[in-house]
């Protein structure tokens, strides 16, 4: 019997022309919102694509990144 995950974590980024981009680490699954909640909610989304049913993670991490340019002059 396959044993069922416990969590699943996203990296989130944010998109270059607005919005997020969600990236699941070890899964195949990417999605996009244009707000914090629609990206919440598509990633809801895709999990219930992805997963059969009853096999969703029950922790689902969300890894916030914000990447930030330093000029050295």
């Amino acid at each position: 019997m396959a044993r069922k995950m416990d969590e699943i974590i996203f990296y989130i980024e944010d998109d270059i022309e607005s919005g997020y981009n969600a990236r699941a680490i070890n899964h195949s699954i990417f999605t996009q919102g244009d707000t914090i909640e629609d990206l919440k909610k598509n990633i809801k989304d895709a999990l219930n694509c992805h997963f059969e049913s009853g096999k969703i993670p029950h922790i689902i991490k969300l890894h916030f990144v914000h990447q930030e340019m330093l000029e050295m002059a």
